[in-house]
């Protein structure tokens, strides 16, 4: 099961070292992360930043010594109004880190522009041996697989590829079959998680960052999701779950459930 990985945000500020720790315990082979943890921190975790040259050799150490992948390095956005050139010392960061890949949501509205810095991006991501990931999600200017599909195809560098979340694709109306008819080189990575097809008691963003569930306990069709999916595409295990965080649920408890409840999927789309 070597696809599988765990993304950052699931583990609510695990300082690095041990979020390697973590996943090679769970027998997971990939991680995403990005430059310093995000805002929930139900466990009190010290806070860290990849820019701290300790915490890169011991995050390098760790990777190396557990086999674990930094998989993909997040928070790379296109925002109006500013140049994606800004990011190149962060990009020289996690390029020496070992990161596979950057990830990007584009939350240019013009779409001329948003062009131009998508593609400025992958090739400064491509410049330093990293691949891009392009993610998708409601409400923004590349909110569903179809428009991200266009975009990719638009830019037309093999590096840049669709980012596909299930929480994202059922929110959208996508289809298994959608996932299946893209040509070869569009999707190229997977986040998977389960939630309702509606949820009316919180924002989709607070849904998105802080409760998914398990897979095979919402109403997804993951199953047909992963059927889809190109063989050998890392499917991150994206399931932020802050209310059993804070009901003192650790990191190994939570994600361990995700983890087994993952690989059953996984077998199970294997099957003809």
């Amino acid at each position: 099961m070597d696809q599988l990985g765990i993304e950052f945000i699931s583990v609510f500020g695990l300082p690095p070292v041990q979020f390697v720790d973590l996943a090679a315990d769970l027998d997971v082979r990939n991680i995403s992360l990005g430059l310093a943890p995000l805002d929930a921190n139900p466990h009190n975790y010290p806070s860290y930043s990849l820019s701290d040259p300790a915490l890169q050799r011991d995050f390098k150490a760790a990777l190396k010594a557990r086999g674990v992948t930094f998989a993909l390095a997040e928070g790379f956005f296109v925002l109006p109004g500013r140049d994606v050139g800004a990011y190149a010392q962060e990009l020289d960061l996690v390029a020496e880190l070992g990161a596979q890949r950057i990830n990007t949501l584009a939350l240019e509205p013009d779409a001329a522009r948003l062009a131009d810095q998508l593609a400025a991006l992958v090739e400064m991501g491509a410049a330093r041996g990293m691949k891009t990931t392009l993610e998708f999600l409601p409400g923004i200017p590349i909110g569903d697989l179809a428009a991200a599909a266009d975009a990719v195809r638009r830019i037309g560098r093999p590096e840049l590829g669709v980012l596909t979340d299930t929480m994202h694709l059922g929110r959208t109306g996508a289809t298994g079959a959608q996932i299946a008819a893209l040509e070869p080189g569009i999707v190229s990575y997977a986040q998977l998680c389960d939630c309702p097809l509606v949820r009316t008691d919180m924002s989709y963003a607070d849904e998105a960052k802080y409760e998914r569930m398990v897979p095979g306990e919402g109403e997804l069709p993951l199953v047909d999701y992963l059927k889809a999916l190109p063989a050998g595409v890392v499917i991150g295990l994206e399931i932020p779950q802050r209310s059993l965080a804070e009901a003192g649920v650790g990191p190994h408890e939570r994600l361990g459930r995700c983890v087994t409840a993952a690989r059953a999927l996984l077998a199970q789309a294997a099957q003809p």
